[in-house]
């Protein structure tokens, strides 16, 4: 049997329905987790009562749309610095992912007052300029940020003291 039949040799369940199923599965939660961070950014503009569009729409990046938008990319760090330290903090890798919980946490800590900020200073809508939309974004994803990093730290903590208890 050559290489190239094994790659297309149906399997079991069909072809390679298993795999079919997990990436339907990982799109479905993937479109829920957007659809849930579009509500939240949503959310947070009706509630710094920012959720009504500019008059007149400024084009290309203003200052503000910057700091927005660095403070989204923090808080996009720090979202993927918490996720990748709770998974070793699951699998129990080196230091159970300690490291990585703190960098989510000062990372999300930033992008949540860099985009409080952003958005106490803005002085209209969406459109506007201000970067009301990253700024909002950068508060959502650093409060998770925070949330992931806290996880982890406490899981890190309780394995380690599982672990002492045993001895």
């Amino acid at each position: 049997m050559s290489h190239l039949s094994l790659l297309f040799r149906p399997t079991v369940d069909g072809w390679g329905g298993k795999r079919m199923k997990r990436t339907f599965a990982i799109v479905l939660v993937g479109l829920a987790a957007v659809a849930v961070f579009a509500a939240l950014v949503h959310f947070v503009l009706v509630a710094a009562n920012l959720s009504h569009s500019a008059p007149t729409t400024v084009q290309g990046l203003t200052p503000r749309r910057i700091w927005a938008t660095v403070a989204m990319a923090l808080g996009f760090a720090g979202v993927i610095a918490g996720s990748m330290a709770l998974l070793r903090a699951v699998r129990r890798i080196g230091n159970r992912g300690r490291n990585g919980a703190i960098v989510a946490l000062v990372t999300g800590a930033l992008a949540v007052i860099n985009g409080g900020l952003n958005l106490a200073v803005a002085t209209g809508g969406p459109g506007s300029g201000n970067g009301v939309i990253g700024g909002a974004a950068a508060f959502v994803l650093g409060l998770a940020g925070i949330a992931l990093g806290g996880l982890t730290l406490s899981r890190s903590r309780r394995t380690v003291l599982q672990s002492e208890q045993a001895t």
